[in-house]
């Protein structure tokens, strides 16, 4: 029984992935998807709660960031072959991200943003950041967007 690409959610799609990994004995990016499918369940057992595709996907940006950390560690210690092994996991965990919004949109949703949340100062980032983050997860970078928060509200 197949599901229609357009109403599979996020985890459905992830192992429908790592089957087609198993058919195709894909190691590398079979290795990939169950660490992410790992860090899922994980997860779900520790807050014992199902994660709805929003979840997941804050779920992808933490392994990213520990990837991309991991990255850099391993190039500054001449370790290419490792940061090779995670610059092919970041590959694959950005499928399964949302696509990247421009600069425009990033700028006009973070006008709409401070307009609703009637930020005046700095003193107003933490506000503005909780309510934009429902907004853009796994569409733009947090640290991004908190230096464009930071400008607007004039720091």
């Amino acid at each position: 029984m197949r599901m229609h690409v357009l109403t599979m959610t996020l985890k459905a799609r992830i192992t429908e992935d790592m089957k087609n990994a198993m058919r195709a004995k894909d190691a590398a990016r079979l290795g990939a998807i169950r660490l992410l499918q790992a860090a899922i369940k994980q997860r779900e057992v520790d807050e014992r709660i199902e994660l709805d595709d929003t979840q997941v996907v804050e779920a992808i940006e933490k392994m990213l960031k520990q990837r991309r950390d991991s990255i850099a560690q391993y190039e500054a210690a001449n370790r290419h072959d490792l940061a090779d092994v995670e610059k092919f996991e970041v590959a694959v965990l950005q499928e399964y991200l949302p696509a990247a919004l421009t600069e425009s949109e990033l700028n006009d949703i973070l006008g709409q943003v401070i307009a609703d949340t009637g930020a005046g100062g700095i003193k107003d980032m933490g506000k503005v950041m909780a309510a934009i983050r429902p907004l853009v997860v796994g569409r733009a970078d947090m640290g991004k967007i908190s230096g464009l928060i930071k400008s607007r509200l004039g720091a």
